[in-house]
């Protein structure tokens, strides 16, 4: 009698529930963030190079309805939407550390943030004075170099770092959190030429109202989902750059331990909270679980598919020899690589001399310059600022594009060295301490 042969699984199925919580977690692994932008980075520059052709007309197809002001190119989508979606995170990690992390204690959090803007100051002032004393510089550009990328220094740091005491990476964290924060405000001031005040207010109501519904309790995406895209997109329509609806949205979620509590979905159910079923989702405050929650969009999806359409440049001599001449390439690098361990270790030492402020236990100088040169790495945000400053597609733009790319290169190498060099100095101070001999205990 013959029997029925199994039936096949489909070659591209979808993943067992236990499969997807292990790809969720991978993705919000500060290394996989890290190496996400890199790939997204480097099949930019390829695609870009061997088909420049495609690559542009691919970035600049319009999709979406005019009469909504969003008949957006793919590139501006990848900038304008996605990237909320990583502002949205950065948002609540910044309501998160204010409300309940390090920036909650104005004596732990005084010196990396003073550090961060340091870090901010100084790269500005170095490509303000390179662009106001060279022939054909643009100030417009100062604050491209001003910006930590968050991803690529942690994961950096979390490769090199494994011998590394706890407070340095608090101590990167924390500064990298207020360069955010700075950022931000940089992005809404600075490069916001006009702005619709009734669009404005309409896009802040809906916020309050986002924020509100959380407060009380609501937890459908039918309501909060309509409520975060018409922020959204009122914000864009109004000239502010439609990231900061991701920020606001971050900040209106409470922050509070214990706010998340309350009756959970019943198995097999779905809602903005992730998945019922989940045993990794955080009980603690509600924007804790949505980081939990969206970071492995921002890591796996948003932030690799903005450095795709943002980073694609044609690498050739003439490009590449325009770039190096141009007084705002020069700025670039020169912020990032030099500006920006200067200005840190600077405002540092500024703290730590004239007021009772001190670095962590367990760190020393060295540690601060390696965690400075690491600060260097100013890939999203920064790429972000330069098509804010000159436009995309310019060739101002593309010139920021391979000024970025270098710095970044340059600060990941040499912040790497020297975090690995004080790797291995803090592993031999550990290993020459003697065993405590204290009496049991138990």
């Amino acid at each position: 009698m013959p029997t029925t042969p199994p039936a096949r699984r489909p070659l591209l199925a979808s993943l067992t529930p236990g499969g997807e919580r292990n790809l969720r977690d991978t993705l919000r692994d500060e290394r996989t963030g890290g190496v996400l932008l890199l790939v997204g980075a480097v099949a930019a520059l390829l695609w870009a190079n061997l088909g420049p052709t495609s690559y542009r007309a691919v970035s600049a197809t319009v999709v979406g309805p005019a009469a909504l002001h969003l008949d957006l190119s793919v590139a501006q989508w990848a900038s304008d939407g996605l990237l909320a979606v990583f502002f949205f995170v950065v948002g609540l990690e910044l309501k998160r550390e204010l409300v309940v992390g390090e920036l909650r204690h104005p004596a732990t959090a005084v010196v990396p943030a003073v550090a961060a803007v340091g870090g901010m100051a100084v790269p500005a002032a170095l490509y303000l004075l390179v662009n106001l004393t060279r022939p054909g510089g643009d100030p417009a550009g100062w604050a491209v170099p001003t910006a930590t990328d968050i991803a690529f220094a942690v994961g950096v740091l979390a490769l090199v770092g494994r011998h590394l005491p706890v407070a340095l990476r608090a101590f990167l964290l924390t500064l990298a959190v207020v360069d955010d924060l700075l950022a931000i405000v940089v992005i809404a001031v600075a490069y916001t030429d006009r702005v619709a005040v009734g669009l404005l207010a309409g896009s802040l109501t809906a916020v309050a109202l986002f924020g509100l519904a959380l407060a009380r309790g609501a937890r459908s995406p039918w309501l909060l989902v309509p409520l975060a895209l018409l922020a959204w997109g009122l914000l864009h329509a109004s000239g502010v750059h439609a990231t900061i609806a991701g920020v606001l949205l971050g900040f209106a979620v409470p922050a509070v331990p214990g706010s998340a509590r309350g009756p959970r979905p019943t198995r097999g159910a779905t809602d903005v909270h992730g998945p019922p079923d989940d045993p990794a989702l955080p009980d603690g405050s509600l924007a804790e679980r949505y980081e939990h929650l969206w970071r492995p969009v921002s890591a796996g999806v948003a932030a690799p598919v903005f450095a795709l359409f943002a980073a694609g440049v044609a690498v050739a001599p003439a490009t590449l020899g325009a770039a190096l001449a141009d007084p705002v390439a020069q700025g670039v690098v020169l912020g990032l690589v030099v500006g920006k361990p200067a200005g840190i270790v600077l405002a540092t030492w500024l703290v730590a001399r004239f007021t009772r402020a001190r670095l962590a236990p367990g760190l020393g100088w060295s540690d601060v310059l390696a965690v400075g040169t690491l600060a260097g790495i100013g890939f999203t945000v920064s790429l972000l600022v330069g098509t804010l400053a000159f436009g995309t597609g310019t060739a101002r733009d593309d010139h920021v594009v391979v000024a970025v790319l270098v710095a970044s290169v340059t600060a990941a190498v040499l912040g790497s060295a020297l975090l690995a060099r004080r790797g291995r100095v803090h592993a031999a101070a550990a290993a020459s301490v003697p065993p405590h001999d204290g009496p049991a205990t138990g």
